[in-house]
């Protein structure tokens, strides 16, 4: 009987753990549709004045600075860059995109 109780109450407490992940990722997906907005914005300025896709200086910089949120919000640095890396990847991608459609050739 004890087990039982210990196992509906486990139930309750994975449940309430579960709803909280879910409205994080939600938050998530939507600050990621914002930040490629924003991205999108900076994708069509760069075409339009020839700027190049990538800023390898800006992405260092930008590492650098997660690498040492992650340590302060004790998450682990090496998968917030892998994690940045990956959309600043995607970033470029649109940007390459965005400057092919402006009739830009890729420079960068």
């Amino acid at each position: 009987m004890n087990e039982e109780k210990d196992m509906a109450d486990a139930r309750v407490i994975l449940a309430g753990y579960r709803a909280s992940i879910d409205n994080i990722d939600a938050a998530l997906i939507h600050m990621l549709a914002e930040r490629f907005r924003c991205t999108k914005a900076v994708g069509v300025l760069k075409a339009e004045h020839g700027l190049p896709p990538a800023d390898p200086a800006r992405e260092q910089q930008q590492i650098a600075r997660l690498r040492q949120l992650a340590k302060e919000a004790h998450l682990d640095p090496d998968f917030a860059e892998k994690f940045l890396n990956f959309v600043v990847r995607e970033v470029i991608r649109h940007h390459e995109q965005i400057a092919a459609n402006n009739g830009v050739t890729k420079t960068g």
